[in-house]
């Protein structure tokens, strides 16, 4: 079964800086973390490639050269090849321009059986890049993921979350499915699986020109989202805790309210 996983290197900080121009953000010097719904995708892929007694799994994220930092430590989970796609020309991609990036680095891998994103990135918290790769590649999709078996070799049976309960989809081969991190512990590097992180399993880095993508259809050129204004919130006040008597406690709380005004 080969399957294709796509994460994101995301800033590991609350101090995010954004750059007032093209109001997109500063990686420059900013710690970095594979983005905490990517590692599940990652554990679920190889769960299903084990499940179906073989086959390989392919990691792709697009990303400055740093981001190759990332792909290593899935590779360390035990991921079969990795791809970097990096290119000045991917810079300031909103959510439409990586997913066609990552349309054409897909049509370059050639063949494969599923393709797992994680559900959204935590420094844009969009979670329509998934989405949008399924229809560039016009093929089915299943979102919110919590598990995922294999019913035979041309479908797959899903479960996902929803706003009343759960629900379980059969989708047919190939297909596209993102991931929640109720789906799954992901596991932890081995010794072995860094050092063939480094030394054994294939990893490429790709541009635009390898791929075939057009540059008017991606980076900041090929993004119809603006940015018109940025900011970073104010922190909120500290809170505080009533605690005795329930009734006590919800009369304290009414007399708060009122005190402050917010009724």
């Amino acid at each position: 079964m080969n399957i294709i996983v796509t994460i994101k290197q995301v800033p590991d900080t609350n101090d995010v800086r954004i750059d007032p121009i093209t109001g997109t953000l500063i990686r420059e010097g900013v710690p970095s973390i594979v983005n905490p719904e990517d590692r599940h995708a990652v554990e679920l892929g190889l769960s299903l490639r084990d499940e179906a007694g073989g086959g390989k799994v392919t990691v792709i994220s697009m990303g400055p050269p740093q981001a190759e930092v990332a792909l290593r430590q899935v590779l360390a989970m035990g991921a079969d090849e990795a791809v970097l796609l990096s290119d000045r020309a991917f810079a300031g991609a909103d959510t439409l321009a990586t997913a066609c990036t990552l349309y054409h680095a897909v049509k370059k891998i050639g063949v494969f059986d599923l393709i797992i994103c994680g559900r959204q990135a935590i420094d844009g918290d969009t979670a329509q890049v998934g989405p949008q790769l399924a229809e560039f590649l016009n093929i089915p999709q299943v979102t919110y993921s919590v598990g995922a078996r294999l019913e035979n070799s041309k479908t797959l049976l899903v479960k996902r979350m929803t706003d009343v309960g759960f629900q379980t989809i059969a989708v047919p081969l190939p297909a596209l499915v993102t991931c929640l991190k109720e789906a799954n512990r992901p596991r932890i590097p081995t010794l072995r699986g860094c050092m063939d992180a480094y030394r054994e399993r294939p990893f490429h880095v790709w541009d635009a020109s390898y791929i075939g993508a057009p540059v008017d259809d991606i980076g900041l050129r090929g993004s119809p989202t603006q940015v018109r204004r940025t900011f970073q919130p104010s922190p909120r006040g500290n809170g505080f805790l009533l605690t005795g008597d329930a009734q006590d406690c919800v009369l304290r709380l009414v007399g708060l309210i009122h005190e402050r005004g917010l009724v």
